[in-house]
């Protein structure tokens, strides 16, 4: 990473008046970047709720540019949350979004950050912008939730504790969340049980429309990672769109359909914050009305459950693997109660707790 003079004299200010120190983090890709930490002005891709939750509130205190449409236009109801209690996120200046093609590079080498944490994704959607950043001397730092892999949760949230100067509280974090993780992995293991045909699908279309479905990232590494047999993963390498004919004759046994709060079309899976749980399972339930559906096992023992979109990729989706193993394994899983523990996190580590519907079947 190139650093003129003035920029190592002035972190070496900083960390003397701050009592900062200077320190090498290693982030999800293997780069090597040397940083003042507990860091004062950071640039915010992604994983907002995270890096509250590990960070704690006061690391927004140090949020200086956010993606906003990763937050606000992915996720409305909870930006309303938080900003109703929180009305000062309005005023972090938004540098846009990498999907979109509108984030601005001129905007980040204005806020004058100390280091820019990206996604994974976003990092490499960015493409040779990455050298503009770091030719002027900002540091970028890449972690992932994506993948879903307990690995890359794990050091993503680490690599945010050592950001924040909140290792500790980021170490137990971690640590619950390898504990869910490696609980559920066990069972199964010790089990010996038949692996069940699993499809998932974001149900932002509605029934007429299938959407995409996910391979080996997101919800379908999830429902690997719960032991189900995950039919998309010969078809579909990320994310994207399976043939219907394929789902009907891969005859899934259990079935997920993710949503948000709010559906670009009126009878698409709708689910999250502030709705009513009767509403979600009149939509999931419209799923099962599909052209060749009512012959899936699935359909015909009632194993078709919704799941909200907003809670997978972030360290917050122990719950969603629980709710996905005990959905796979019921007989194993019983005692589970994973939509209370998704709420109880919030609790714990938020200064928010949001109320709704976050899982639901047919049998609610």
């Amino acid at each position: 990473m190139k650093t003129n003079l003035l920029a190592i004299l002035g972190a070496t200010l900083i960390s003397s008046a701050t009592h900062a120190q200077i320190t090498t983090i290693e982030d999800v890709l293997g780069r090597s970047v040397e940083l003042d930490v507990p860091v004062k002005r950071v640039v915010l891709g992604f994983y907002a709720e995270d890096y509250m939750a590990i960070g704690s509130e006061q690391a927004f205190d140090h949020v200086v540019g956010i993606s906003r449409d990763t937050w606000q236009g992915w996720r409305p109801a909870s930006w309303e949350l938080y900003t109703d209690y929180r009305p000062a996120l309005k005023d972090i200046p938004d540098v846009g979004e990498v999907e979109a093609q509108t984030f601005s590079i001129e905007k980040v080498l204005s806020l004058n950050p100390d280091v820019v944490l990206l996604a994974d994704w976003q990092y490499k959607g960015l493409g040779m912008d990455v050298e503009t950043l770091e030719d002027a001397g900002i540091p970028i730092v890449v972690i992932d939730y994506n993948a879903q892999t307990l690995e890359r949760h794990l050091q993503s949230t680490h690599i945010i504790g050592e950001l924040t100067g909140q290792a500790e509280r980021a170490n137990q974090i971690a640590n619950e969340y390898e504990q869910t993780v490696t609980h559920i992995h066990r069972k199964i293991a010790d089990a010996g049980l038949p692996q069940p045909r699993v499809y998932v699908e974001f149900g932002n279309q509605g029934p007429n429309e299938y959407s995409f479905t996910y391979g080996k990232n997101m919800w379908g590494a999830m429902v690997s990672s719960a032991g189900g047999n995950n039919i998309a993963a010969p078809f579909v390498e990320w994310w994207g769109p399976i043939n219907p004919e394929q789902v009907i004759a891969s005859n899934p046994e259990v079935i997920f359909i993710a949503g948000t709060e709010s559906g670009k079309k009126s009878d698409a899976m709708i689910i999250g914050q502030n709705i009513d749980r009767t509403i979600a399972k009149e939509r999931l339930e419209g799923f099962t009305h599909r052209s060749g559906w009512s012959e899936l096992e699935a359909v015909k023992n009632n194993r078709v459950y919704g799941i909200y979109q907003g809670a997978s990729r972030t360290i917050m989706d122990g719950s969603m693997l629980q709710f996905i193993a005990k959905a796979q394994y019921p007989e194993l899983f019983h005692d589970l109660t994973p939509e209370q523990n998704y709420l109880e996190f919030y609790r714990r580590y938020l200064p928010v707790t949001p109320t709704g519907t976050f899982t639901v079947s047919l049998q609610d």
